[in-house]
């Protein structure tokens, strides 16, 4: 996120939805689809030069209208632009939608599917020791942890 982007504000947030909403090709939507779904089911003129000034934070007063298509657009609840625990909440489900895209991953998480909670917890620090012995970051917390 560009550093003049302050976290939880309204570029923030639209940022945040084009890198983990995608089609199944797996690019970023680009603001020319983006306004021609939203025109094309019912909704609010927006045009693709408006949805670049939201995302740069150049504008960032869009009417109600425009932010309830845009959560419509992303499979967001509308107060994901408004309350910003909500918007926590609903980015950690993204994330880990996201996350689920990645075939290796998905085919772990259904293999995991049914084990003990004990099994659980014993593949999570496996999982932790393997990320901290390649180099990665630690992820992001589990709230169920």
């Amino acid at each position: 996120m560009p550093e003049d982007i302050a976290a939880g504000s309204l570029s923030a947030k639209l940022n945040h939805l084009f890198s983990v909403v995608r089609p199944a090709d797996g690019d970023e939507y680009t603001f020319d689809e983006v306004a021609e779904s939203i025109r094309t089911q019912g909704g609010p003129t927006i045009s693709a030069t408006y949805l670049w000034q939201l995302r740069k934070g150049l504008r960032d007063n869009p009417t109600k209208r425009h932010l309830e298509a845009l959560a419509g657009f992303f499979g967001v609840p509308p107060a994901y632009f408004f309350d910003d625990a909500e918007a926590e909440r609903i980015d950690a489900e993204l994330t880990l939608l996201s996350a689920l895209r990645d075939a290796p991953v998905r085919q772990i998480a259904l293999r995991a599917r049914g084990l003990s909670a004990k099994s659980l917890e014993a593949i999570s620090e496996m999982v932790d020791r393997v990320r901290e012995l390649e180099g990665l970051p630690e992820p992001a917390s589990d709230p169920e942890r």
